[in-house]
């Protein structure tokens, strides 16, 4: 395992994943200040993962086209100016189309630096590496709300301006580092659709990101209905944040000794619950406890779910940055419908037949996983 490179790759991927969550203690003052209803904030939260899913599949051609370094390179480029764009907006258009770019600039990073770091390390280490990655995602998460909190209480431009700095430097160091050795190409990546443990995985991401598009929307929106400010806002999505990272790279280690099927029927059926909980809230610490507890279990999923289609990849010939651009389509796809969808069922209906909606998916999938004990492409993971 190159310590170095999964260090560069973690601090890429917790940029990524800062930028797409520094909306949530925002999200109630931008709702003022642009005059959005919860069906444009679901628009607004969903820019940044529809600009991830449309990135995905060009990003896998160019990782196998151009190699994993110059990738990397280009989405910190898009991330850069997509930031600059969000900072500087004052339409909801270019605040859309900033988020648009960022979430753009985030299927790059996500797929390149996940198919550099999985292609150096050992197969019987990857579990452990993939749940470092998604602790570093998990972690810029955490901090996503820290900046949300600068924004709300300074702007956005001086708020949005250090981190970009940072961003760059970042991107230097990136350039210094050794280029990964090219690797032969395989089969197309459409083998992956055919293949039914990838299916299953990708399933999986889905289920979880759909219910965290519905909590991005539903649950800042409800707590400052509940009373609480941008500071409490940004506070209570960083506890929340804190436990699933250090759960992360737990759940790695797991899936690497004892398998996966056990620890994702109970996160599904967990998440179920927590969704179910959060559609009655009853005063800001319980949503903020079940913000956390449902976090945690279907943030479960993510990592078993890239372990699995990593390891399809390899067994199936893929280029690993074909592997990390369907696992992006699954989670952005889900993400941007959980957050559009999920705000105007909000709208129409009340936030119960939205939290209802993420609570039916992990539901259901878990009651087919337990009636076919077990589905035979998770018999395979050991």
């Amino acid at each position: 395992m190159n310590r170095r490179l999964l260090a560069l790759v973690c601090v890429v991927i917790f940029i990524d994943t800062l930028f797409y969550a520094v909306l949530a203690p925002a999200l109630p003052a931008l709702s003022t200040e642009f005059d959005l209803d919860k069906s444009s904030a679901g628009v607004l939260v969903g820019a940044y993962a529809a600009g991830t899913l449309t990135g995905a599949l060009p990003g896998g051609w160019a990782s196998e086209r151009f190699g994993a370094k110059p990738t990397l390179l280009a989405a910190l480029g898009l991330m850069t100016v997509g930031s600059v764009t969000f900072a500087l907006a004052d339409t909801v258009l270019l605040l859309d189309l900033g988020r648009f770019v960022q979430g753009l600039g985030g299927a790059l990073s996500w797929l390149a630096g996940f198919a550099w770091v999985v292609e150096e390390t050992d197969a019987d280490r990857r579990g452990e590496v993939i749940g470092f990655v998604m602790a570093a995602a998990v972690v810029g998460a955490q901090f996503g709300p820290v900046l949300g909190i600068a924004v709300d209480a300074y702007g956005r431009p001086p708020a949005f301006g250090a981190t970009v700095a940072a961003g760059l430097i970042v991107a230097v160091i990136a350039a210094r580092m050794p280029r990964p050795t090219p690797l032969p190409r395989g089969r197309p990546p459409q083998t992956m659709l055919s293949d039914n443990a990838s299916l299953v995985a990708l399933w999986l991401v889905f289920v979880a990101g759909l219910g965290f598009g519905i909590l991005e929307v539903l649950v800042p929106l409800d707590l400052g209905r509940l009373g609480a400010g941008a500071l409490a806002i940004g506070l209570i999505f960083f506890i929340a944040a804190a436990a699933e990272a250090i759960m992360n790279p737990l759940v790695g280690r797991f899936i690497d000794r004892r398998g996966v099927e056990r620890l994702i029927r109970w996160a599904l059926f967990l998440g179920a619950l927590g969704m179910a909980v959060l559609a009655t809230p009853e005063g800001v610490i319980v949503v903020a406890a079940m913000l956390a507890f449902t976090g945690v279990t279907l943030g479960a999923l993510f990592t078993p779910g890239a372990r699995i289609i990593s390891r399809r990849a390899e067994a199936l010939d893929v280029d690993q940055g074909w592997a990390g651009a369907f696992q992006n389509i699954a989670w952005a796809g889900s993400i941007a419908l959980g957050a559009v969808v999920g705000g105007a069922v909000a709208q129409a209906m009340g936030d119960g037949a939205a939290y209802a909606l993420g609570s039916l998916a992990a539901l259901s999938t878990g009651v087919v996983l337990l009636l076919r004990r077990p589905v035979r492409s998770l018999r395979s993971e050991p």
